[in-house]
């Protein structure tokens, strides 16, 4: 797909009059992406760039392959084929799998960041609210306590945490309260991408609209790059400007967020925007 393209025609998409297209060199880049399980295709040939302050949604029902290119092109699964660059801070772009071990963890604990569907799997669960936020902070050479925990208390308002909970292990958290703590842990070092997994799935309706609400104001006001996977067109429509929808691990139709799900082409589209307007 023409990203430029599309990129130019969906500025007033998701995050309203976001600058996104500062730079015409994209900051992701993904080139034929292929993963098989053997027989099975996990995702195959995709390609697509991501430029800094965009949201790219990748819909698709279960076992769509959407998951699996998430994957891999947060580094957590290995290609079978294809390449992932990412434009790093000093302007080259380089690919994510030819970075040694030392400076993909270095990548994860600074300009990326990855929200997983179930916050227990991203944060530390014995560790406290503050300790959690903290951590990602120390690894990036912080060191002085006084100002690691005043800017967790800051990031703890940021996501409507009280800072009398600072104390507080995730434990003791709702299951909204522990998905925006995920959240805060992961952008307190200011990351330029975000991955997110279903960030609203398995929660209730109420306290979906609040935390969409939470990261649409976030995506705006840092100017992240953002990738998320999510089965609602809602979510996607609400914090994307380009849309991917995936079946049997292929692309089989992507654009402009609103364009794509108000004219979908392909009948299988069809079928996913009318099921939800059913």
């Amino acid at each position: 797909m023409s990203g430029r393209a599309n990129a130019n025609a969906g500025a007033n998409a998701g995050s309203a009059g976001l600058d996104y297209l500062a730079d015409d060199r994209p900051l992701l880049s993904a080139r034929g992406v292929t993963k098989r399980y053997g027989a099975r295709i996990g995702c195959t040939d995709v390609s697509f760039d991501l430029y800094a302050g965009e949201v790219l949604a990748i819909v698709g029902e279960s076992g769509s392959g959407k998951s699996t290119l998430l994957s891999v092109l947060s580094t957590r699964l290995e290609p079978s084929a294809g390449r992932v660059e990412y434009r790093m801070r000093d302007g080259v772009m380089r690919d994510v799998y030819l970075l040694n071990e030392a400076e993909r963890r270095l990548l994860m604990r600074t300009d990326w960041g990855f929200v997983h569907q179930d916050a227990r799997e991203g944060l530390r669960m014995g560790v406290s609210a503050g300790g959690n936020v903290g951590e990602r902070l120390m690894a990036v050479g912080e060191r002085h306590y006084g100002d690691i925990r005043d800017t967790a208390i800051d990031w703890l308002g940021r996501v409507e945490i009280e800072a009398g909970r600072i104390d507080d292990t995730p434990r003791t958290f709702s299951g909204g309260m522990r998905q925006r703590l995920q959240i805060a842990r992961n952008l307190v070092t200011k990351p330029r991408l975000v991955f997110m997994d279903e960030p609203t799935g398995g929660l209730d309706v109420s306290v979906q609209a609040r935390l969409l609400d939470l990261l649409r104001g976030l995506v705006a006001d840092l100017g992240l790059a953002v990738v998320i996977v999510t089965h609602d067109l809602a979510v996607a429509r609400l914090l994307s400007h380009r849309i991917m929808v995936m079946r049997q691990g292929r692309v089989i139709e992507a654009g402009l967020t609103d364009q794509v799900l108000d004219d979908p082409r392909e009948p299988y589209t069809q079928l996913l925007v009318s099921s939800v307007l059913a």
